[in-house]
């Protein structure tokens, strides 16, 4: 049986929730069901994440206005476009690892993170902030363990940089949850991301996982999905 090849963080949770699951979504390329609208929205959650993010970008980079959703940010945003002006700030970093955890292009890669900015603050203090839509309660394990990967990633990409500073900004809910590592602390998480990594890469098998969680929202679901789950709950 083929093998996922490379994973990211999202392709990690869904993995670890249900293997079934991972398979049909990466190997397989099973599309999902289309949804109805839910009552009273105008976008789904996925789309409106997205735009919301494209317009974020083209603000900063001085090249739209900055959307409505995020209004509550608005003084955060003044200052990323200001430090964009002066050259301090990339934008949509799509970052390559191997397997040895070395930088690679994104297409070779075996780890692959997603980055919404990168802030040089100096030669040796390095921000990146991921901008969220949606709720920020029930999220906070796997938002941290983001932010985990993420200082993780730039401890790995910039060797210089002794200090990083992780944020997260719930733009829906106007809050922001911020990591602050130091590079001996940060270089910590690469065993146990390691570890994780490699047993969904080296996965042959891809048993179901069924439970109340995981197949709630499952688009493979029996009943409630495109039906290539046949044990769902």
């Amino acid at each position: 049986m083929s093998k996922i090849r490379s994973w990211s963080y999202s392709r990690l949770l869904d993995f670890e929730a249900c293997p079934l699951m991972a398979k049909f979504k990466i190997l397989d390329r099973i599309p999902e069901p289309e949804r109805p609208l839910p009552p009273g929205k105008t976008e789904h959650a996925n789309d409106r994440g997205s735009r919301i993010h494209n317009e974020c970008e083209l603000y900063v980079r001085g090249e739209g206005p900055l959307p409505q959703e995020a209004r509550y940010f608005e003084d955060e945003f003044k200052s990323l476009a200001a430090k964009f002006k002066k050259g301090m700030v990339s934008l949509e970093g799509e970052w390559g690892f191997d397997k040895q955890w070395q930088p690679v292009d994104w297409k070779l890669a075996w780890l692959r993170v997603k980055l919404d900015a990168n802030v040089h603050l100096s030669g040796t203090h390095a921000a990146v902030i991921d901008y969220k839509t949606g709720k920020k309660f029930g999220n906070e394990i796997k938002h941290g363990e983001q932010l985990q990967l993420y200082a993780l990633s730039v401890f790995l990409r910039y060797p210089q940089v002794e200090h990083v500073t992780a944020e997260l900004w719930y733009l829906d809910v106007n809050d922001l949850t911020r990591l602050d590592v130091a590079r001996p602390i940060g270089l910590r998480q690469l065993k146990p991301f390691d570890k994780r990594g490699r047993k969904m890469t080296e996965a042959e098998n891809f048993p179901a996982n069924p439970n109340m969680h995981s197949c709630k929202y499952c688009p493979y679901h029996p009943a409630k999905g495109t039906g290539d789950c046949k044990v769902g709950v």
